[in-house]
């Protein structure tokens, strides 16, 4: 399950649906300001992926974090942050549903659903930016959860 909170880039949100569709993501949950479909821009990048991925919209994510982990499922951020695991080394407990939290393109995820969370996940970079833009990480971290089970 991918959790998109405060996205602001309608674009981005339909390339998560698209990248959510090609990699079997059970749902996408919608968070804060993150727009909905039917939506025309978010119709561009997504091609109908938002047919094909279940979708729910919730104001809050951190009552949607608790509302998951109620439910059995791992929450983890993927943000860069003190003692966050590396991507490469991340070994999902393939028993497990996981569900993974990505945050506004400026600010990244909150430390209010970080703090929440069992865990943070960081992909690694060698570059000087140390930053990716939200759809590039969503699609990295889906395609290696993905094929690692």
């Amino acid at each position: 399950m991918i959790v998109l909170d405060d996205i602001r880039s309608l674009h981005n949100i339909g390339s998560v649906f698209r990248s959510a569709d090609a990699f079997l993501v059970e749902k996408i949950y919608l968070c804060g300001i993150t727009a909905c479909p039917p939506n025309k821009e978010i119709h561009k990048t997504a091609l109908g992926a938002t047919e094909t991925v279940a979708w729910e919209y919730h104001p809050s994510v951190t009552a949607l974090i608790a509302t998951l982990q109620s439910q059995d499922v791992t929450v983890y951020a993927v943000e860069q942050v003190e003692n966050s695991v590396m991507l490469n080394d991340f070994v999902p407990d393939k028993n497990k549903k996981i569900a993974l939290v990505f945050g506004n393109e400026v600010f990244g995820v909150s430390q209010e659903a970080i703090s929440l969370c069992q865990g943070t996940i960081e992909i690694p970079q060698s570059g000087t930016k140390h930053s990716l833009n939200i759809a590039v990480s969503a699609g990295i971290v889906i395609w290696d959860i993905f094929q690692k089970f």
